[in-house]
């Protein structure tokens, strides 16, 4: 007998073939679950599995953003350092340099020679919290691997004109100052 029920028959609330008959269909109910293998579904369990699954699914989920956000973190971290290490001095100002950013035209005053290096593709423009740094071509094209948003000027290097084009002794001014 059950702890239950032993109470149940002191307290006097029951009777002893009352207890009988319970525990024998009970008995009867187990042997015809066992003789046709019925399983009891146990509605506490599923759906303490259910809750489970659907934490464990929150959980995932949370820790793909938290991932995302320290991936995204240590990718500014990177793109700060190396225009940091690898930022050009612009020179003493002589010149404007205008160029385009995210739709509006900006000014950076440079000298002649930076000038000239950022026409021809030796010299880019990177921006890093709203300020401008002239870095290296190569510098410019990792950061672009890693964020395109950082890059904002990156010219094509000018090549060497053919000996054989007929058109070679008319150049065609890439570098007007506008």
């Amino acid at each position: 007998m059950s702890s239950l029920q032993e109470q149940l028959l002191k307290a006097g609330l029951t009777s002893k073939d009352k207890v009988n008959k319970v525990n024998s269909a009970k008995r009867k109910q187990n042997k015809i679950n066992r003789k046709h293998k019925i399983e009891q579904v146990d509605e506490n369990k599923l759906e303490a599995e259910k809750a489970l699954a659907e934490q464990a699914e929150r959980a995932r989920q949370l820790n793909q953003e938290k991932n995302a956000k320290a991936e995204e973190k240590a990718i500014v971290a990177q793109i700060k350092q190396l225009i940091e290490v690898n930022q050009q001095v612009t020179g003493k100002p002589v010149v404007s340099f205008n160029f385009s950013d995210c739709g509006s035209i900006k000014k950076l005053e440079v000298s002649n020679e930076v000038h000239r290096y950022l026409t021809n593709g030796k010299l880019a423009i990177a921006r890093f919290d709203e300020q401008y740094y002239l870095v290296p071509p190569v510098v410019a094209e990792k950061i672009k691997e890693r964020s395109e948003d950082y890059v904002v000027l990156l010219n094509d290097k000018v090549e060497e004109t053919d000996e054989d084009d007929p058109y070679a002794e008319y150049q065609i001014p890439d570098d007007l100052m506008w």
